[in-house]
């Protein structure tokens, strides 16, 4: 398991941001050097984990609980198969592509440490949105990507450090639940009776997921 690229992104004017600028930092793109990664601060005030990196929308992205977000590259490649056209790392407006790595597969809660220095825990999927189906083109790609139920992982930062493309990452911790990645979205998105099940992934998970379930519980029961 390694990682294959880290992806950094700059801030750009489009057409199609809801920020209040009109900008973005989704068209992230590969860089060789080391990137320093930490803890950005609370959702809203926080943006990017990854220095030279850009957040413009923080009051939906970024944040300590979205400080880096994973796509596996061979779910990359099952993309690039359906949709017949190539996709770069970063594609996805990823910071990290990785390899041999089951991302949406991976537990709520489960670490990574990567290289020498950085340890990232998963918690949630990524939702997606208006600017990721127009910075890919793709016309109804919100619901498509919905539907394929892969959507890569956030993750925040437990120890912060350097990072490169080419870094071993190893799984140096993987909870006991059942909860995954690709159960967690589907539990906030299309099936929404999985919700209890959550909770068994406890303060791990996202706020944001957790609160879902928990007034869901409430709602309806267990």
């Amino acid at each position: 398991m390694k990682l294959l690229s880290v992806n950094l992104g700059r801030a750009k004017a489009v057409p199609y941001s809801d920020q209040p600028e009109g900008l973005t930092g989704i068209d992230k793109r590969p860089t060789d050097g080391p990137v320093r990664v930490a803890a950005p601060g609370p959702k809203g005030v926080g943006a990017s984990g990854l220095a030279g990196d850009s957040v413009c929308d923080t009051r939906h992205h970024g944040g300590d609980d979205q400080a880096v977000y994973a796509v596996a590259r061979e779910d990359l490649d099952d993309w690039e198969r359906e949709l017949g056209r190539p996709l770069a790392s970063g594609a996805f407006g990823e910071n990290i592509t990785t390899e041999g790595l089951d991302v949406s597969g991976a537990r709520i809660g489960e670490r990574w440490r990567i290289g020498a220095e950085v340890v990232l825990e998963v918690t949630c999927g990524r939702i997606p949105c208006r600017t990721f189906q127009e910075h890919l083109g793709e016309k109804g790609w919100v619901k498509r990507f919905t539907q394929k139920g892969a959507p890569g992982a956030y993750l925040r930062v437990i120890r912060p450090g350097e990072i490169r493309s080419g870094d071993p990452v190893e799984i140096v911790h993987r909870p006991d639940h059942d909860v995954t990645v690709a159960l967690q979205f589907r539990a906030v998105t299309t099936e929404r009776q999985l919700l209890p099940r959550l909770l068994t992934a406890g303060e791990a998970l996202h706020p944001e997921a957790l609160k879902q379930a928990r007034e869901y519980v409430a709602k309806h029961g267990a």
